[in-house]
């Protein structure tokens, strides 16, 4: 039995290292952030997860796996501070809360409260949705859900400015976030499109046989509500941004900031951001990152994250990418949401 035992000491051994690992190399902050995931409910009645973080006077400890990556927070710890302004973070296809986790931290330790709703059918763990044709207008009304939750519901909504209320979304995140500050996508321009410029998007509705690249389709989905209480938006490589064209994002009237990386194959520069710039005009403040892809945008990997969402090329360094990144976006909050 000595072999067993010997195995039993090496997984140990093991374990241990990766757990000291992971702490040693966890998110942390200067000022303590708690987090907490909560949930509320979609227009269907299904529940679906949020995570929040915020500042607070408690001691933060490196014990908060999400996403790959070990974060130093207070769990559960009560709100610090008032009137303070709410960023909504909505996450890309088969992502979650912990997508940006990073950006969450950077702007909780600022002093702002942020919400990761999870996406129902369209998350790591569940992607049962994909491909329907209200997944895309499911996704605003979750946007518009978490607003209202975390104003009225949550147990530090007397701490929120409802007037200072921002967003933050990535690829199908971005366009969601659009359609939450006024864009109206047109989802039948997609069968046309994916026949005469297929990316990635087409492959991906494909794959998962949606009606949406059929088109024989009568039905394009629910209608896709604005929320007037967003008073700005940072949208990173925004996909499905063909579906805006010609008019569709006329009725955008808060202030974006656009990022977009370079060598980004995922959504195409020409059929996506560029067409976004060029509708917002001066409402827009536009990044193009060097070097930068689809997945540069997540935050920078933890010891257990996939790495199909980690890899880079060239030299491109996703962390110190993300230190310049985090800062021109809290940076772009603190200028458009006014206090």
């Amino acid at each position: 039995m000595k072999w067993l035992r010997r195995i039993v000491i090496v997984f140990a051994v093991l374990i241990l290292t990766v757990v000291g690992y992971a702490m040693s190399t966890a998110l942390s902050t200067e000022n303590p952030v708690g987090f907490q995931i909560t949930q509320t409910t979609n227009a269907e009645g299904k529940p679906f997860a949020i995570g929040v973080w915020y500042p607070t006077n408690a001691s933060p400890r490196p014990t908060t796996f999400l996403g790959g990556q070990m974060m130093s927070v207070a769990p559960a710890a009560a709100v610090s501070g008032m009137h303070l302004p709410l960023i909504v973070i909505s996450h890309g296809n088969m992502g979650g809360p912990g997508s940006h986790a990073d950006l969450a931290l950077y702007l909780a330790n600022a002093g702002y409260v942020v919400a990761a709703p999870m996406h129902t059918g369209d998350n790591y763990a569940d992607q049962s949705a994909a491909g329907s044709v209200n997944l895309y207008s499911g996704r605003n009304q979750e946007m518009r859900a978490t607003v209202d939750y975390m104003l009225k519901q949550w147990r530090g909504h007397a701490n929120i400015n409802p007037q200072r209320i921002g967003a933050f979304g990535l690829s199908a995140g971005a366009f969601t976030v659009l359609t939450t500050v006024g864009a109206q996508p047109d989802l039948s321009i997609v069968p046309k499109h994916c026949k005469a410029s297929p990316e990635f998007v087409c492959d991906a509705l494909r794959f998962s046989k949606s009606p949406l690249v059929n088109a024989d389709t009568k039905n394009w989905g629910n209608a896709f509500q604005p929320d007037p209480r967003i008073k700005a938006a940072v949208v990173a490589a925004p996909g499905l941004a063909f579906t805006f064209a010609p008019n569709g994002l006329a009725n955008v009237q808060v202030p974006v900031q656009l990022w977009s990386g370079d060598i980004d194959d995922k959504v195409p520069y020409a059929t996506n951001s560029k067409l976004v710039r060029e509708a917002l005009g001066s409402k827009v403040e536009f990044h193009s990152v060097p070097g930068a892809g689809h997945m540069s945008f997540l935050a920078p990997c933890g010891l257990l994250a996939p790495p199909a969402i980690c890899a880079e090329k060239g030299n491109f360094d996703r962390k110190t990418f993300h230190a310049t990144m985090n800062a021109d976006v809290l940076a772009f909050f603190e200028k458009n949401l006014l206090k």
